[in-house]
């Protein structure tokens, strides 16, 4: 199944993507139509404008990744969707677009769970074997999974609360820094001094790899009230300082739980992926505990550790290759988590468990 060709589309959150990969890992195509702009004036992502810019894009996107590539929907094998979980409206609108392509030409149709586009994607980039140690680390999700097959993943651990993406999102809103906060706050980090402020590491006196990064966004906005009441404002020197110690707390944070989770499950490679992944001091930190462990470190290339629709489409081919279709009556899905097994991290409502 070398020779096939599968289109991916990728709108679980504020990023419209499509592209076209083959079985032997080529990438022939990958567009991501960036939403930022359009939530800039809000601190955050609006979902319902999100899921509007996705149903206006999502063709344009695959009609670009079409042409990219230099074909045809008559060349595609078959077409992936992210399914879940995500921002319910922007999934709904890629799913409605994956199915009316799929019912316009006969292709088979699979939906892909955008954690496991995530976590596969070292088999994508370095066709490494199972199994691997996988920390997942985006905007909206934390975990630690060891990936024994394209549908087999064992959470070690994950977060009880924030995810680090979440967290650093919230400390620029806190420090009044443009929106997507974890670029921005890496860049005043980079100019700051991360030993002024004495910041928590939380659940590092407790076993185990479950992480919580909320009481370090709250740590850090007392720290934040306590200078502003104290001087009046913020310098730049402040403000430079305090993204620089809050880098570091989730960097070592996220090193010890690594170590952690190397030696409850003991692999050949730990690797990294999901947009936090971009962050150059956590990637060293986490290098450095592979090294220490005798294991490979693997990171994605930085265009793939963002939300894309080439993840999507070899979690689509690998799951294809094991016999998985989805008809008509594929839904979307807001909660999807990679381990049925494990219990809830999050809580478990109505619509099943939230991570």
């Amino acid at each position: 199944m070398t020779d096939m060709i599968f289109l991916g589309i990728e709108s679980s959150c504020d990023d419209t993507a499509a592209a076209l990969v083959t079985g032997d890992r080529r990438i022939l195509s990958s567009v991501v139509s960036s939403q930022t702009a359009l939530h800039a004036d809000f601190g955050g992502i609006v979902p319902e404008i999100a899921a509007r810019a996705h149903a206006e894009r999502l063709d344009l996107a695959v009609e670009q990744a079409l042409a990219e590539a230099g074909l045809s929907l008559d060349a595609v094998t078959g077409i992936a969707v992210t399914a879940g979980p995500g921002l319910i409206g922007g999934v709904m609108a890629g799913v409605m677009c994956a199915k009316g392509i799929a019912a316009g030409t006969g292709l088979p149709l699979v939906g892909v769970n955008h954690l496991a586009g995530h976590a596969l994607t070292p088999r994508l980039t370095d066709g490494v074997d199972f199994p691997y140690l996988m920390l997942l680390v985006s905007g909206g999700h934390c975990q630690f999974l060891r990936v024994d097959g394209p549908d087999a993943f064992t959470r070690l651990g994950g977060t009880i609360d924030d995810a680090p993406g979440e967290a650093f999102d919230k400390l620029a809103k806190l420090l009044a820094l443009p929106q997507p906060g974890g670029p921005q706050v890496e860049a005043e980090a980079a100019q700051g001094d991360p030993r002024r402020f004495p910041l928590p590491r939380p659940l590092l006196d407790r076993p185990g790899c479950d992480l919580s990064f909320s009481g370090l966004k709250t740590a850090a906005l007392r720290q934040r009230d306590a200078l502003i009441a104290a001087q009046g404002g913020l310098r730049t020197t402040d403000r430079r300082d305090l993204c620089a110690a809050f880098q570091s707390a989730v960097a070592e944070v996220l090193a010890e739980k690594s170590r952690r989770a190397l030696v409850l499950s003991p692999v050949p490679l730990l690797a990294v992926a999901g947009g936090v992944a971009a962050n150059v001091q956590i990637r060293a930190a986490l290098e450095h505990v592979a090294a220490e462990a005798g294991a490979r470190f693997l990171a994605p290339p930085l265009r793939l550790c963002t939300d894309n629709g080439a993840m999507i489409a070899w979690a689509g081919i690998e799951r294809f290759r094991l016999g998985h279709r989805d008809g008509m009556d594929l839904a979307a899905r807001p909660r999807w988590p990679l381990d049925g097994r494990a219990a809830p991290m999050l809580g478990h409502g109505k619509r099943g468990a939230k991570a």
